[in-house]
């Protein structure tokens, strides 16, 4: 799920995972918060803090949002569709000015310095057509793209503005929460992230087709059937900006688009990194929306909340009887505007945000954060860099 930039890595390949593995490693309940109390501002700040703190997993998960379940259904299984629409179509949808961050992409995200195919993306701004200024899109195409719609499938547009609106209004209520949290916790936090969440445009769904894996060609493949890559689909990153909001994910049959049960319910998802470095799959409530926490939001709350790596693994073959599994998502980020400052509380220091999760499975936080009052937009840029070039020393 991270974001902007469409040459991101796909980040490693280091380890394969057996049916043993997988049987060993441990799974999570997230911690779960009411939309209604959101709404009416309750503290919530204890389960907050739980979720996205020094010993949390980077995650929470909101239940109660109006009419979720039909809107997200309804939503991805847009994906199916889109991804196998004619080639001449697909193209129309791409955008190369906004370096694919808008309409359709397939094989321009980089596996190294390799195209990865793994996965077809959607890119839209469910809260206008044509986000910013008229110099705000010449300035950071990336950013606020105008948007890119499918001819051929018109309820494509109606569904996923609906899902993306629900989402960046649960994210403005979780980011007044964070203003809240703040309060007596880190001296001279003043990012005021309510309103900043509230009044944004920069906001950026993607609906994601997580494409089934090339078939085995030989009896040496065959007997890997047990083993999945690691972080086949997405690879481990940390979600470089303020909040990601995630839908529950399905799975469909690739050659029919019938949507069925995750074949590999043990293996196949969202994995994060736990603070003791190890991994864990995350369960996410069928009826929850779930919002990660970004690099940027570390930085402003001083580093009281933590980002956590994360990554997507797809089905082992030993699971699917045959079947083409294909996976479908759709992550939204939800951010400033490229020129906000990245400032740390007056009472904050560096190094002590930069210590809060860090892992040898992402690029230093520090590498990219390079100082104080860095913009957004340059924050992306550094963190684009330094993905591709990480990604290049770990697959060579």
């Amino acid at each position: 799920s991270r974001q902007d930039f469409q040459v991101r890595s796909s980040c490693t390949l280091q380890g394969r995972v057996s049916l043993a593995t997988a049987a060993m490693a441990q799974s999570k309940d997230v911690v779960v918060l009411e939309y209604a109390d959101l709404v009416a501002d309750a503290d919530l700040s204890d389960k907050l803090l739980e979720a996205w703190g020094e010993g949390g997993w980077g995650i929470v998960a909101i239940r109660g949002v109006p009419d979720w379940e039909p809107t997200y259904n309804a939503a991805l299984r847009q994906s199916h569709q889109l991804a196998h629409l004619p080639a001449e179509s697909l193209k129309k949808l791409e955008d190369e000015n906004s370096m694919f961050n808008s309409g359709w992409s397939h094989g321009k995200e980089k596996l190294g310095d390799k195209p990865d195919f793994a996965k077809g993306s959607f890119y839209f701004n469910p809260l206008s057509d044509m986000p910013g200024s008229e110099e705000d899109r010449k300035s950071f195409p990336w950013a606020m793209p105008p948007n890119r719609w499918p001819e051929e499938l018109p309820e494509t547009e109606l569904v996923l503005k609906k899902l993306g609106t629900a989402m960046h209004e649960a994210v403005s209520h979780l980011a007044r929460l964070v203003d809240r949290s703040m309060v007596g916790r880190v001296e001279g936090y003043n990012a005021e992230l309510g309103r900043v969440v509230k009044d944004t445009e920069k906001c950026k769904g993607r609906l994601l087709y997580y494409f089934p894996p090339p078939e085995a060609k030989d009896a040496a493949a065959e007997v890997k059937k047990s083993e999945v890559p690691e972080d086949g689909w997405i690879g481990w990153h940390n979600d470089s900006g303020f909040f990601t909001a995630l839908s529950p994910d399905i799975y469909v049959d690739d050659k029919t688009g019938e949507v069925i049960d995750n074949p590999d319910p043990e293996g196949a998802g969202l994995w994060v990194v736990t603070r003791d470095g190890s991994s864990a799959r995350v369960s996410i409530p069928r009826d929850c929306m779930c919002v990660q926490v970004g690099e940027c939001t570390q930085v402003v709350t001083g580093g009281l909340l933590v980002a956590t790596p994360h990554c997507v693994r797809g089905c082992r073959p030993a699971f699917t009887s045959g079947r083409q599994v294909a996976r479908v998502s759709c992550p939204c980020f939800i951010d400033t505007h490229p020129v906000f400052t990245l400032n740390m509380p007056e009472g904050a220091a560096r190094e002590a945000i930069l210590a809060r999760g860090l892992s040898t499975k992402v690029p230093p936080l520090g590498d990219r954060w390079t100082h104080d009052g860095q913009s957004f937009g340059e924050f992306l840029g550094e963190s684009f860099k330094r993905y591709y070039e990480w990604t290049l020393k770990v697959v060579r």
